[in-house]
């Protein structure tokens, strides 16, 4: 399996190696590993393992002092600032290997696609600078840079953004 299917597999699926939304924190480490940096703040938790970042909130099913996961995004555009190690946890290394920086998606798409599910433009989300796309059957949202140079300042993106690179993918 490639990172290409992960970011496929999550698009579609929902999930993180077998977790993803309503999941508590306890499972979200026990799939992702215990290296990460835990931001609490205004009674929610946001857990950022690097190029996978994961919202908590009280639990809704009213297990007090419980949280569970209300959103999760994939954020690929990390991979072009930071190719440390521990910028792809451990357990995503040894199922997919190894992580580009940069995701065309058009290649996503196509994966997308072969999976048997549709994408279509969300353009109530969209900006002039990321374009948001929507899976069908699925809570995901994809974005994808639509201008590297939203200001116009002419240089090119320092970071080597390109126009159809994949941003993140989120779950919500």
């Amino acid at each position: 399996m490639s990172a290409l299917d992960f970011y496929a597999h999550v698009a579609v699926c929902g999930e993180v190696l077998g977790v993803g939304l309503g999941a508590d924190p306890e499972a979200w480490e026990a799939a992702l590993g215990a290296t990460c940096l835990d931001v609490p703040g205004g009674g929610l938790l946001r857990r950022d393992y690097g190029l996978v970042e994961i919202n908590f909130s009280p639990d809704q099913q009213g297990r007090h002092g419980q949280m569970s996961c209300f959103g999760f995004g994939v954020k690929i555009q990390r991979l072009r600032y930071d190719q440390s190690p521990s910028t792809v946890p451990s357990p995503l290394s040894r199922e997919y290997g190894e992580f580009a920086p940069r995701v065309p998606f058009k290649e996503l798409q196509t994966a997308i696609l072969a999976l048997g599910h549709t994408i279509e433009l969300d353009t109530h989300n969209s900006s002039s600078d990321m374009n948001c796309y929507r899976v069908s059957a699925s809570a995901a949202r994809i974005h994808v840079v639509a201008d590297p140079d939203p200001y116009g300042s002419g240089d090119p993106d320092p970071d080597g953004h390109q126009r159809g690179d994949v941003w993140s993918v989120g779950v919500w």
